[in-house]
């Protein structure tokens, strides 16, 4: 029996046995629970096929479906003290950037690149919610600093892709201090004559929805994605009242007017490809001739006799 047992059997359950299916081949819809097979989902771009719901995305995956070919080039930007507070509340400020830095694989919520977009040079400034929820501090600051400096110097198309619970709490004032730094980012590009286009996706709350955010010269939006700057429980509190359905979706901006398109990830890369050829129509191209200036009194005729009744008549006509 030990022949059996030790030899005989666990080549029989090697052969018929249950293998091993790792963990990552499927995942759960957040919105309809459907769960959807990991290549099917990324052919999608992260949109259910069941429901429609737009997954959130890392950074760097949605640089590589809008630019061309998935190519660009990543900007560094200044780095900046990882600590300023020594903040601690349950665990030191410096392990949780290091979770957040091991789990996302970046170092800080936002990355930068340049390259083309339907062949019109762009800049985009990405966040990334799963770095400690997106939040603005003082990298995040240097980062879209450092995107509005490259479009300019590129003359290209400055594009910010907010996905952000607001200011990061671990740096106190000075990520709040990123509002106003922010917008004088945007000022420059647009003294430049550049075009800003923001891309607001699920969710842009908090100090991100309160400066740079909500300033661009086109706001698109993801379908469903939450947009405002407090929370619904905070509003619903402090108002003591219903909130509308739909109350912050993308789809309730578009109807108010603080969102100019709510375009679907899918047809993203097409339509700001499309805009940024609009805008950029013409420019360094050669110049329209001025049209001549119009004449405020008419031209004397030729020939005088022929309109004048009276030299007409003194010629016995």
């Amino acid at each position: 029996m030990s022949w059996l047992n030790e030899f005989v059997r666990p080549k029989i359950r090697a052969l018929v046995g249950k293998k091993d299916v790792p963990d990552n081949l499927w995942h759960k819809c957040p919105s309809c629970e459907q769960m959807l097979f990991h290549r099917e989902l990324s052919d999608n771009l992260h949109v259910c096929h069941a429901c429609g719901h737009h997954i959130r995305l890392a950074a760097t995956a949605r640089m590589g479906f809008l630019f061309d070919d998935g190519e660009f080039t990543r900007i560094e930007f200044q780095a900046v003290t990882p600590d300023p507070l020594k903040f601690r509340d349950s665990r030191r400020y410096t392990d949780r950037l290091k979770d957040a830095q091991n789990k996302s694989g970046e170092k800080e919520a936002i990355v930068v690149g340049h390259g083309t977009i339907g062949g019109q040079k762009a800049v985009i400034a990405a966040f990334d919610f799963g770095f400690m929820g997106g939040s603005m501090g003082q990298a995040v600051g240097e980062g879209l600093l450092a995107a509005a400096r490259e479009a300019i110097a590129q003359d290209a198309a400055l594009i910010a892709i907010p996905a952000s619970g607001g200011a990061r709490m671990q740096e106190g004032m000075l990520s709040l201090i990123q509002m106003p730094r922010t917008v004088l980012a945007v000022e420059q590009v647009r003294e430049a004559g550049l075009p800003y286009i923001v891309i607001l996706t699920d969710p842009t709350t908090g100090g991100v929805s309160a400066s740079f955010a909500m300033l661009g010269d086109i706001q698109i939006a993801e379908p469903g994605a939450t947009i405002g700057f407090a929370g619904k429980r905070v509003i619903k509190d402090t108002i003591r009242e219903e909130l509308p359905e739909g109350f912050q979706t993308a789809e309730s901006l578009r109807e108010h007017g603080m969102v100019d398109m709510v375009v679907p990830r899918g047809e993203m890369q097409a339509t700001i490809a499309q805009m940024l050829n609009l805008l950029r129509e013409g420019r360094g191209g050669p110049s329209i001739d001025e049209p001549a200036p119009i004449a405020l009194t008419a031209p004397a005729p030729a020939d005088d006799t022929a309109t004048d009744p009276a030299a007409s008549s003194a010629n016995g006509d």
